[in-house]
């Protein structure tokens, strides 16, 4: 039976780590994409947290089979219960582990998760700030703005060719291909075109 408890522990060690580092980094073996389902969750989560995530996924089995191959090789290896109460043991502490981690996946981590709509990316009307100022002609420099509570930079061109220096307030006018054409906050307050 040690062998048997050893054995569920390795293959759940190995296959958690595989999970968690395919969630991070969408690893790519052969035909098989590993980290898909977790993007696939986070990505459509209003869809599904609507009727419930399951709590039999790929994340809590690896778990289960962990702490269950874990908890059975150490209470077998090293106690004087008889093997049917390691058994029991072992299959409590492996629905322990599992709960826990649906628990801090899919009640604490994924309900905060939502797809952003296209209003909150939008670019034209950002009130932004040169961080690195934009040489006249079609040079290009650098914006500082916040969107959807975060701090983002860009690259940005003045529209009209104008050259802007650092610390100027601006705001976007268009994005284009990874490009802010800004405007001067100044002009657009006085009226101008």
């Amino acid at each position: 039976m040690d062998s048997f408890y050893l054995i569920c522990f390795g293959v759940g060690l190995v296959l958690s780590l595989i999970s968690v580092v395919g969630g991070f980094a969408h690893l790519h073996i052969g035909r098989f994409h590993i980290g898909h389902m977790a993007h696939g969750h986070a990505a459509h989560g209003g869809a599904h947290r609507g009727s419930g995530l399951s709590a039999v996924n790929g994340f809590t089995l690896t778990v289960f089979l962990c702490w269950f191959g874990g908890a059975g090789y150490l209470l077998h290896h090293s106690s004087i219960f008889g093997g049917l109460l390691v058994l029991l043991v072992a299959l409590v502490s492996g629905f322990a582990g599992a709960m826990i981690i649906w628990a801090i996946l899919f009640k604490l981590l994924l309900p905060r998760e939502r797809v952003l709509t296209l209003e909150e990316t939008e670019m034209a009307g950002v009130l932004a700030q040169v961080s690195d100022s934009i040489r006249d002609g079609n040079g290009i420099g650098e914006i500082i703005f916040s969107q959807s509570g975060a701090r983002r930079a860009s690259a940005a061109r003045s529209e009209d060719g104008s050259a802007i220096e650092r610390g100027a307030e601006v705001v976007v006018i268009r994005y284009d291909r990874g490009v802010a054409y800004v405007r001067r906050w100044d002009e657009l307050t006085n009226g101008l075109p």
